[in-house]
């Protein structure tokens, strides 16, 4: 039929053409672009599929990098129980020494000065030893400050390797009726000691170590012989409770926990109270828990706490202590090896199974590029050709003139 108004092929060829151009436009942007999936619209399963595999890929990433991070932290850690052995060892050393009747009471108080200040030494190793700013052999680390350490090796909830790290130090075992309680009035907490000046019972807490926790932050302070010397005093100033108090205070006064709270000590009581006015600050309040805490630590190393090699039944006591301690860090070192043989197995594992999970996203994602420059070759043809039938359908109206000459 030859018609003027509507032109049919015309329409056909400009329909091709838009919908080649689209298909020519989404093929140059996955040439472009590397990937075969650029908006959701390209593939509405493949984008679902394709961001799932990259959340599970980035995890995976971190979780590497978060077992590598635990390696370091564990092996900072065995690094320095290894010394707290070779100071055994040493210590070990001259108990056998004093037990030789060779000696006699002087030689042997020459050889307990050495020996207590190895195990002085021991216990600064366990108060000090630190890794991203954090103690991590005294009992406090990990998130609950308990010693406890989770390390995340997966890229969801709950993929964690646990560990316990040991408490180095020789404070004794608690065996007196001191209590150490935190109380929570409005917004403050209040440290208070129970019994820890009772007369007569302060050289009970020789070697105690006293840990408190404010807002998430763990403090630990030892009780020390000079302690109990002043308290002994009978200045009421001078009260053990105090001075434990004002030990604590001062750990905790680092610049940027003042930044955010105060603490001081008033009537034998160390008092914690966030600054107002400061974000980001944990409140504390009547009858919440975790954010404030005080307890009695007891040292892994407690057996030797007594120990000296003063005389020949102290040296033989001294020995026996010794090796049960020794005993103590060795399987403290082994569980330490143990987990990180087992952290670098997990990391290895992670990065298979990382790359597998690369190498799936890509067959779904990426361009394969043989099959794309066929399909913009393709498109290109069809382009062209598009463009001459479009031309040809926009003469076909004039040839309807040639029937009205």
């Amino acid at each position: 039929m030859a018609v003027i108004n509507t032109n049919t092929g015309s329409l056909y060829a400009q329909q091709s053409l838009t919908t080649n151009a689209r298909g020519l436009s989404t093929v140059m942007q996955q040439l472009s672009t590397g990937k075969r999936i650029n908006n959701a619209v390209d593939d509405v399963a493949g984008m679902a599929i394709s961001t799932r595999l990259t959340s599970q890929i980035r995890g995976l990433s971190q979780a590497v990098r978060n077992a590598n991070d635990g390696i370091s932290l564990i092996q900072t850690a065995e690094g320095a129980t290894e010394q707290v052995t070779n100071m055994l060892q040493r210590m070990r050393e001259l108990a056998v020494q004093s037990s030789n009747d060779t000696n006699n009471e002087k030689d042997r108080g020459f050889l307990d000065l050495e020996f207590q200040q190895l195990k002085a030494e021991i216990d600064r190793i366990g108060q000090n030893t630190q890794w991203n700013g954090s103690n991590i052999l005294d009992g406090s680390g990990g998130n609950n400050l308990n010693g406890v350490y989770a390390f995340q090796v997966g890229a969801n909830t709950n993929q964690t390797i646990k560990i316990t790290l040991p408490n180095m130090q020789t404070g004794p075992a608690v065996k007196h009726s001191a209590t150490a309680t935190v109380a929570m009035t409005g917004s403050m907490a209040e440290l208070t000691f129970a019994n820890l000046d009772t007369a007569g019972e302060e050289q009970d807490h020789l070697g105690v170590v006293v840990q408190a926790t404010f807002a998430g932050k763990a403090v630990q302070y030892k009780i020390t012989q000079e302690d109990i010397t002043k308290s002994l005093s009978g200045v009421a100033a001078d009260a053990l409770s105090t001075t434990v108090a004002n030990a604590l205070k001062d750990k905790l006064d680092t610049p940027l926990w003042n930044d955010s709270y105060t603490a001081s000590v008033v009537s034998n009581k160390l008092q914690v109270i966030p600054k107002v006015g400061v974000s980001g600050v944990t409140p504390f309040s009547v009858g919440a828990t975790g954010n404030a805490s005080a307890k009695f630590v007891e040292g892994d190393l407690s057996d030797i706490a007594p120990s000296a090699v003063t005389s020949a039944k102290n040296a033989y006591d001294a020995l026996q202590n010794i090796d049960s301690v020794l005993q103590t860090v060795n399987a403290a070192r082994s569980n330490m090896g143990a987990i990180i043989s087992r952290l670098q197995f997990a990391s290895d594992n992670l990065f298979s199974v990382m790359t597998k999970a690369t190498e799936s996203r890509s067959r779904i994602e990426d361009t394969d590029y043989s099959s794309a420059t066929t399909e913009l070759a393709k498109r290109n043809i069809i382009q062209q050709a598009s463009q001459a039938m479009l031309a040809q359908a926009n003469q076909a109206p004039q040839m309807v003139l040639q029937l009205l000459k």
